[in-house]
C-alpha cells in the first residue's frame, strides 16, 4: 500500500513539475527524446534492411550448396591472386557433375550479366539477365505470375525464350500481360513465355522485378561465356542427406571433372546460404554498435538535462521535504520519491520519442522509398528499459541530496 501511495505521489509531483514549467520540462526531456528517437530510428532502418536482405535469400533452401570460383567468406592463408587464376564454372561442368553425384536431388547452373533491353521504341537499360539451366526451378523457388518456365527441349535447343520481371514488362510493353511479346537483348530476339510475380520495391534489391531469365544454352549468343564472372553451380541435397556428406562428394567429383591433380588444392569453392547470412548479420551488428555509439551521447545529454531539472525540483520543494521528514518520512522514502519522478520524466520522453518514430514510419511506409520500416516489441521494450536506466542515473544525485537534507534546515530555507 505504501508503494502505491509513493508511486501516486511521485506521479503527482512529476505532473505538477511538467504543468508548472512546460518549457523547462520540454527542453529537459528533449535530450532523452532525441536519444531514444535516434537509436530507435537506427534500429528500425537496420532491422528493415536486414529483413529485406534475408528475405531475398528465402527462395534458397538450407540444403543447397553453391560451387563457384570465389568463396563467400574469405580467410586462411590462401593467396588472393590464386583465386583470380581459378576458372569459372561452366554449363558443361554442371552437366558432367550432375551425372556423377549420388547424394544430390538436382543440379542447376546459373550465370548473370547486365544488358540493355529493347522492344520497339521502348528500352530498359542495365537489366540483370540470368542464363540458367532448365533444372533451376527444382533448386530455387520461383513465383510465376503468368506463363511457364522453359522446358528441357527448349533448353537443349537454346531457344530464344525468356521469363521477365514485372518492372521489365511495364517498361518494355506498358503492361504486365507480356506473354508472347518479343524484345531484344544484345541484338538477339527473345519471346516472353513467363513473368515473375511482382515483389515490390526494396532499398537493397529489386529481386525478380528487374530481371530476365533465359536458357543457359542461349547464353553464348549474348554472353562472353569465357570471361563472365560470377557463374555458379547449385546442388540440392537429397532428403535426409547431410550437407557435409554432399560437400565431400562434390569436392571429390568436381576435382575429377576439373582434372585436378591429387597434389593440387581445389580450384573452386563450395558455399552455402548460412555463410552469407552470417556475414550479413555480422555487418548489421557492427552497424548497430555504431548506432549505439551515436545514441549514447544524445542519451547522456538527456540524462544531464533530467538531472538539472531534478536539482531544480529538489530546491523548489526543500520546505516540503523538511515537512515530510518532520512528520516521520524516512530518507529512503524521499530518495525513492525523487527517483520515481526522474524515471517518470524519462519514460515520458521515451513515449514521445516512440510516437515520433511511429510518425516517421508512417511517412516512410506510405511513400515509395523502397523500404518498409517497423519497430519490433523487443525494440520498444529496449527503448523503455533505456529510459528507466537513464532516469535512475539522472535522478540518483538529486535524490541523494534531497534524502540527506536535515529536516530543520530544510524547513527554515526560503
Amino acid at each position: 500500500m505504501m508503494w502505491l501511495r509513493l508511486f501516486r505521489e511521485s506521479l503527482n509531483f512529476a505532473w505538477s513539475a511538467i504543468v508548472m514549467n512546460k518549457l523547462r520540462t520540454f527542453l529537459s526531456l528533449l535530450g532523452v527524446m532525441v536519444g531514444i528517437f535516434v537509436i530507435s530510428a537506427i534500429f528500425a532502418v537496420v532491422d528493415s534492411m536486414e529483413d529485406d536482405l534475408m528475405e531475398s535469400f528465402s527462395m534458397l533452401d538450407d540444403d543447397v550448396l553453391f560451387v563457384s570460383k570465389w568463396p563467400w567468406s574469405m580467410g586462411g592463408d590462401y593467396p588472393w591472386w590464386k583465386y583470380i587464376q581459378r576458372r569459372e564454372p561452366t554449363l558443361k561442368d554442371s552437366d558432367e557433375l550432375a551425372t556423377r553425384l549420388t547424394q544430390a536431388s538436382d543440379v542447376a547452373f546459373q550465370m548473370k550479366a547486365m544488358f540493355d533491353l529493347e522492344a520497339g521504341d521502348n528500352s530498359f537499360p542495365n537489366v540483370a539477365v540470368g542464363a540458367v539451366s532448365h533444372t533451376y526451378p527444382n533448386v530455387v523457388s520461383i513465383d510465376l505470375a503468368q506463363g511457364r518456365f522453359f522446358n528441357d527441349s527448349e533448353s537443349a535447343a537454346g531457344r530464344g525464350v525468356a521469363l521477365i520481371g514485372h518492372d521489365v514488362a511495364m517498361n518494355l510493353f506498358g503492361t504486365k500481360d507480356a506473354i508472347g511479346q518479343k524484345f531484344k537483348v544484345a541484338g538477339q530476339k527473345l519471346e516472353v513465355i513467363g513473368t515473375f510475380s511482382q515483389q515490390g520495391a526494396s532499398i537493397v534489391s529489386s529481386g525478380f522485378d528487374e530481371f530476365v531469365m533465359v536458357p543457359a544454352t542461349f547464353a553464348p549468343r549474348i554472353f562472353d561465356t569465357r570471361n563472365n564472372e560470377g557463374n555458379s553451380i547449385m546442388v540440392k541435397a537429397k532428403e535426409g542427406v547431410d550437407l557435409g556428406v554432399l560437400k565431400d562428394e562434390i569436392i571429390q567429383q568436381f576435382r575429377s571433372v576439373r582434372r585436378v591433380r591429387p597434389s593440387d588444392v581445389n580450384d573452386f569453392s563450395i558455399n552455402q546460404v548460412d555463410m552469407l547470412t552470417g556475414i550479413i548479420s555480422s555487418i548489421f551488428s557492427q552497424v548497430e554498435m555504431g548506432g549505439w555509439f551515436i545514441a549514447i551521447f544524445a542519451i547522456l545529454v538527456g540524462c544531464f538535462s533530467i538531472a538539472n531539472i531534478m536539482f531544480v525540483s529538489v530546491r523548489e520543494r526543500t520546505r516540503i521535504i523538511g515537512v515530510q521528514k518532520a512528520l516521520g518520512a524516512k530518507s529512503s522514502f524521499i530518495l525513492i520519491q525523487f527517483l520515481f519522478e526522474s524515471i517518470v520524466l524519462c519514460v515520458l520522453g521515451a513515449v514521445f520519442a516512440l510516437l515520433a518514430i511511429e510518425l516517421l514510419m508512417f511517412a516512410v511506409n506510405t511513400s515509395d522509398l523502397g523500404i518498409h520500416l517497423s519497430v519490433s516489441i523487443e525494440r520498444v521494450a529496449m527503448a523503455m528499459s533505456i529510459a528507466i536506466v537513464s532516469g535512475l542515473l539522472a535522478g540518483i544525485a538529486p535524490a541523494l541530496s534531497a534524502a540527506r537534507m536535515p529536516p530543520v534546515e530544510a524547513m527554515r530555507s526560503n
